[in-house]
């Protein structure tokens, strides 16, 4: 699944610093399922515990853990919308990305300059948020002439999203995002055709500065971007960009001795990757034999063809069944053998919809 989150951010607040870092830490990159990598997209490691304990379950020749994107945003000043500074670009490049990690400057340092002159990530969310609502109200305007005559002669397609596109535009008159308008089923078919930059799932990126990791909660700029975070019904990850740097040239041992010190248990990177994967509603499935133990990435709701085409079109173009146990079942039986016998593996079909945490295999005909 190629489902990436943008990452953006005004000047200084660490944005390149942490792309950075995610681009020196994905290693698994060399062993991505996608041809061709842009340079200004960072491929890593969906942390789980879960494929560690299927490899030690199993034993197989190799381990393949499944993988997330962050895609590098061009840089944004006041003005984008408006195609000032990199703003043509920037605009362009969110349009292509599924989900948005904000990154705010949560950290004094009297040596980085702020664009703006001091440190409120209250302000530079709303710069930034300012700037795609400005972007998204040209595009539902347009839309909005070329349906009114529709929506006056009675057409029923016009009849649901004109309503729609109207409580959106209502909702950008007082600064806040497409995201924060609730669409029923009928309306969301027709406005996320408009691929509005504001209505996709955001998360807010708050970097703090190194000693205040493990203590962030005590940072009043953190405690500020949670509360409006909060409101806006989206999720805040801590980090501290600098670490992530410093960890990013560590080997294995080095970064658990480090991380240790520091009093945390994951890496920024490794949080933010698992929380803009859930942001998108991405669960993990497995595939478990003697050659290969392997998580894969699918949509929540995806049924079991749809899933076997995500490792070959021909294994949901030839779809017999799949069999499938689950992670828990099979753990807790001791493996293949053991769940056999009790009975916990199922014989699946065409309508199946498939489950986080599912190990399956599948049957296939071409």
């Amino acid at each position: 699944m190629a489902l990436t989150a943008g990452i953006v951010g005004l000047p200084n607040v660490g944005k390149s610093t942490l792309f950075n870092a995610i681009t020196k830490a994905g290693a698994l990159a060399a062993n991505y399922p996608f041809a061709t990598i842009d340079p200004n997209v960072g491929v890593v490691e969906v942390p789980d515990e879960r494929l560690q304990k299927l490899t030690e379950l199993v034993k197989p020749q190799k381990t393949i853990p499944t993988a997330f994107e962050f895609t590098d945003i061009a840089g944004l000043v006041r003005g984008a919308s408006k195609g000032e500074g990199l703003g043509n670009q920037f605009l362009a490049h969110i349009r292509q990305v599924d989900a948005i990690c904000e990154v705010v400057r949560c950290f004094e340092d009297p040596d980085i300059t702020h664009v703006d002159g001091d440190i409120d990530p209250i302000r530079d969310i709303e710069t930034i948020n300012l700037e795609l609502i400005f972007a998204d109200m040209d595009t539902v305007e347009k839309r909005m002439k070329r349906l009114a005559k529709m929506a006056q002669m009675k057409d029923k397609d016009a009849a649901i999203e004109y309503p729609a596109l109207e409580r959106i535009s209502k909702a950008f008159e007082n600064s806040l995002p497409a995201r924060t308008v609730e669409l029923n089923e009928p309306e969301w078919k027709y406005i996320r055709q408009l691929n509005l930059l504001t209505i996709k799932p955001i998360l807010y990126v708050a970097n703090v500065a190194e000693d205040e990791i493990a203590n962030s909660d005590n940072n009043k700029h953190v405690q500020a971007v949670r509360e409006l975070a909060a409101k806006e019904g989206a999720q805040v990850v801590v980090i501290s960009a600098q670490i992530e740097a410093e960890l990013s040239e560590l080997d294995d041992d080095e970064r658990a001795e480090f991380l240790a010190d520091l009093g945390v248990e994951q890496s920024g990177i490794e949080i933010l990757t698992r929380a803009a994967y859930d942001l998108l509603g991405l669960e993990t499935y497995f595939t478990a034999g003697v050659q290969e133990v392997r998580a894969w990435t699918f949509v929540k709701g995806m049924k079991a063809p749809e899933c076997a085409g995500i490792i070959h079109t021909d294994f949901e173009r030839g779809f017999i069944k799949a069999e499938v146990v689950s992670y828990d079942d099979l753990l807790a039986t001791g493996g293949e053998t053991g769940a056999r016998a009790a009975g916990k593996y199922r014989i699946e079909g065409k309508e199946y919809v498939m489950k986080d945490g599912d190990v399956v295999h599948f049957r296939f005909n071409v």
